[in-house]
């Protein structure tokens, strides 16, 4: 028997375990992280990686919380807000899988869902605020992107009400509906298009030049057509995640919209903005299979969506790209709303190898720029476990 060497022992940290949308991730509250965790920095991004099990050349996170894709590979750390305007404020890290790496340049729009039942149970918003019976409004701060989120919580006997009857494509189980309101989505100074146009001719080494509308709405994303790239926009997952070249074609999209996008300098710097941007192809209405097994009509959508993400077909549509996809299909001129039929529209109805799911956007034009006051989606959100979480006390 070997004599084993001396090693810190595991110490164990408050986290719950959530669903929002389609994703989940283990949530904290900044005042239970230890000291040397509370700020940014390699402390904190080394035990977030611990958690949730990365990186993991299996693939698996047998390790760890995670799931082993990149919408189960997510951490959330919420506070009260130090601003009179919000009740939280709202700090979210997409860990990488196979990589010793957390990126913080985006907003997780499916967990976004979650954070307004998790401040309320675990109070972060002061009571006064919550009804007894009825819906709690949070004002979320989302601090990745300093942006504004409204959750609208149903509240039964004065406790989050999780259990309901709304479906949602993506996700078995029916649940209670939180609408949640992305509000002034645009990135940055609120130019939704960094290229200042609807539609680019986009240079991707081995593709050429293909049409692409970028757009910072929700999640800055690059969209482009399915036909141009040669799909149909109903393919699920396994027809593009087991195809590395496929893969490797839509990480060469992403790297050279991120720098037409200013995101980045060079096409090298990709690798360290793994979050950012989204890539996705549209299509018109066309039937399909979901993942499911469901039947999609053509009649039911106004287009077809399918979006990739941390390098992988997501399997449903990240909360971010929906609000990216409501605002360009409300903008004519735009690839999406082009695929969507064209003209005015203040809602759209995807398809994604889910399902389907309708996103509501208010677009406006003034002086002679497009803006988007807000988008509205509903998702739910519940509670999968509570207590603590546990990793070596060497980890940070």
């Amino acid at each position: 028997m070997r004599i084993p060497m001396s090693h810190e022992p595991q110490v164990r940290i408050p986290a719950t375990y959530m669903r929002g949308g389609t994703s989940k991730g283990v949530f904290f509250r900044w005042q239970d992280l230890p000291d040397v965790v509370q700020s940014p920095g390699a402390a904190r991004d080394a035990l977030l990686l611990r958690v949730i099990g990365s990186p993991d050349p299996y693939a698996k996170h047998t390790d760890g919380m995670g799931g082993g894709t990149s919408s189960t590979s997510k951490a959330v750390i919420l506070s009260r807000s130090e601003s009179h305007d919000h009740d939280v404020d709202y700090l979210f890290g997409q860990v990488a899988i196979d990589k010793a790496f957390v990126d913080w340049s985006g907003n997780c729009g499916n967990l976004s869902a979650a954070v307004g039942p998790f401040a309320i149970s675990n109070g972060l918003v002061d009571t006064r605020r919550i009804p007894e019976n009825g819906v709690a409004t949070v004002r979320i701060w989302q601090a990745n992107i300093g942006k504004t989120i409204v959750s609208h919580v149903p509240i039964t006997h004065g406790e989050v009400q999780e259990t309901g009857d709304f479906e949602l494509d993506g996700v078995t189980f029916p649940a209670a509906e939180v609408p949640v309101e992305f509000m002034d989505p645009a990135d940055g100074d609120g130019a939704l298009f960094p290229t200042g146009n609807r539609v680019d001719d986009l240079d991707v080494p081995g593709l050429g030049a293909i049409q692409a509308t970028m757009i910072n709405a929700g999640i800055p994303t690059i969209f482009v057509n399915a036909k141009e790239i040669g799909y149909t926009g109903i393919e699920l997952q396994e027809m593009i995640n087991n195809d590395a070249g496929a893969l490797a074609r839509f990480e060469s999209i992403r790297a050279a919209g991120s720098v037409r996008m200013g995101l980045i300098a060079h096409v090298d710097e990709a690798l360290n903005r793994q979050h950012t941007p989204k890539v996705a192809f549209v299509a018109k209405p066309a039937d399909y299979i979901a993942s499911s097994g469901k039947s999609v009509s053509a009649a039911e959508v106004d287009l077809l969506v399918r979006a990739v993400s941390m390098g992988k077909l997501h399997h449903a549509m990240m909360g971010t790209a929906a609000v990216a996809i409501a605002t360009a299909a409300a903008i004519p001129g735009t690839l999406v709303n082009h695929a969507a039929g064209g003209g005015d529209r203040t809602s759209v109805c995807f398809g994604h190898p889910s399902g389907t799911l309708r996103v509501g956007a208010q677009a406006t034009q003034v002086d002679g720029e497009w803006r988007v006051d807000k988008v509205v989606m509903s998702r739910s959100a519940r509670v999968l476990m509570e207590g603590w979480v546990r990793v070596p006390g060497d980890v940070f």
